[in-house]
């Protein structure tokens, strides 16, 4: 068995450079599935319907992409129908952000609400002038201030890394792969398949195409679940950074673990609040209990935080 004093030492900056560095070939892999996906289709389709169809894809896309972009955090914070806090009503929620914005030299963000029994938060927004900070009712009920403190500070290492609007990029071409492969086979439908005038090639692309635009939106879901990951060890390191206090964070994850052991399924004593699994990846800890997991494993981030 390994003796523990002999584990090596992680500095954060190198944690947090390594975990960029992964996350930032992960979503080349993104651009790469779409390229393929694209190219496909290319070849599948006739000029007329090339035409068409790119025409289309790119106006829905870009007006997803705009909307995403500039209105993220409305869109999040109206998912989970998010309140404003309340300065007087939660002054320490307010004092504790105000303190790190302090230390890690952040605008404040703004702050909301959102009921849930559930020890959770997110950040959104498009960059640090304009993110906001949401925290769940249970959070507040049940953790300690350095507990919260750790907690925030995971939250606003995202806003400092940039991460919500890295997340919101990687969602957005999650969206476009989804959006082109919906009209390529809904167009397969109406036309009845009939593509091109060399027959024998255009059906070997057009299974091709097919293949893609049904694979395609299922391998970027899972390479954004594993963004995600990454980005959820990088910000537990940059928390540290700023509290210089990992004892916080290890702690509030604890309870966490506690709370989904204790309470498995939503016959607790108040309902689990619906969360969107597109909203999945945004939030301190995994919000549903499913296989697919958007967060690394409790106990591995623990583990690599008692190491720091």
């Amino acid at each position: 068995m390994e003796n523990p004093s002999a584990i090596k030492h992680i500095d954060f900056r190198d944690q947090i450079s390594r975990n960029k560095a992964k996350s930032f070939f992960l979503m080349i892999a993104v651009f790469i599935v779409l390229v393929a996906l694209g190219y496909a289709i290319s070849l599948a389709f006739s000029p007329g319907y090339l035409f068409t169809i790119l025409i289309l894809s790119i106006i829905i896309s870009l007006s997803y992409i705009l909307i995403s972009y500039y209105n993220s955090d409305k869109i999040s914070l109206a998912a989970v129908n998010a309140k404003p806090a309340d300065k007087i009503k939660y002054r320490q929620f307010y004092d504790v952000v105000e303190s790190l914005t302090i230390a890690s030299g952040l605008p404040m963000p703004k702050l909301y609400i959102m009921e849930s029994p559930q020890i959770n938060a997110f950040a959104s927004g498009r960059d640090p002038q304009h993110a906001v900070i949401c925290v769940t009712t249970g959070s507040l009920e049940k953790l300690e201030k350095k507990e919260l403190e750790g907690v925030l500070a995971h939250e606003l290492s995202h806003v400092a890394n940039f991460d919500i609007r890295y997340m919101t990029l990687i969602t957005v071409m999650v969206g476009m792969v989804s959006i082109i492969s919906e009209i390529f086979l809904r167009s397969l439908w109406f036309s009845g398949g009939n593509r091109g005038n060399n027959k024998q090639g255009g059906a070997i692309f057009l299974i091709i195409g097919i293949a893609l635009a049904i694979l395609a939106p299922i391998v970027v879901y899972f390479i954004q679940l594993s963004v995600s990951r990454k980005r959820e060890f990088a910000a537990d390191a940059s928390a540290v950074k700023f509290t210089r206090y990992p004892g916080g964070l290890i702690s509030a994850l604890k309870k966490i673990q506690e709370e989904s052991k204790s309470q498995p399924s939503t016959h607790s004593g108040k309902p689990e609040k619906k969360v969107s699994k597109a909203l999945a990846p945004m939030f301190f800890a995994n919000p549903l209990r499913n296989a697919g997991s958007t967060h690394p494993p409790i106990e591995k981030r623990i583990a690599v935080l008692e190491r720091m």
